[in-house]
């Protein structure tokens, strides 16, 4: 079932329509997602909670490597976009290679973009969603939950 909602660009495309020919909102985040941890999940479902369908984009291996550094990511793309899609708040999971997602973005043209409040008012995509119609939505930071302070106090206890 979870391979089922990872699409590659083009497939993803093609179901968005019939998403809209549905009458169904879709939101779309995105991220490295390397370590899952609580406030992804909590963010997952509150963007889920904003339309009925829930589409993720996640960073490439080597995407997050440019981004992160190269020790990053810790988990393979496949198996990152294997457990988002897991998850039953998610409808769709796809990687998009590039530095940011905003030809993603601007090819799906979600409903509603969300992204965490760490990112202010600088989230990419933005201007794409709002001329489209959308809304963007920032939902609040949770301080403490990082992969990369979880990556830190991990490597202190061995």
């Amino acid at each position: 079932m979870s391979a089922e909602k990872i699409l590659e660009r083009g497939a993803l495309l093609e179901r968005r329509r019939q998403w809209k020919q549905a009458g169904q909102r879709v939101v779309f985040t995105n991220g490295c997602f390397d370590l899952l941890h609580a406030a992804h999940v909590r963010l997952l479902e509150q963007a889920r909670a904003l339309g009925e369908v829930l589409v993720v984009g996640i960073n490439s291996d080597r995407s997050v490597r440019e981004l992160k550094g190269k020790s990053r990511p810790l988990v393979p793309e496949a198996e990152r976009a294997e457990v988002l899609a897991a998850l039953a708040v998610v409808d769709a999971v796809t990687v998009f290679d590039e530095a940011t997602p905003r030809e993603l973005i601007a090819a799906l043209l979600p409903d509603v973009l969300v992204k965490g409040g760490d990112w202010g008012t600088n989230i990419v995509g933005k201007e794409e969603v709002t001329a489209a119609g959308g809304r963007v939505v920032s939902l609040p930071y949770e301080r403490g939950y990082s992969t990369s302070e979880l990556i830190e106090r991990i490597a202190g206890r061995q």
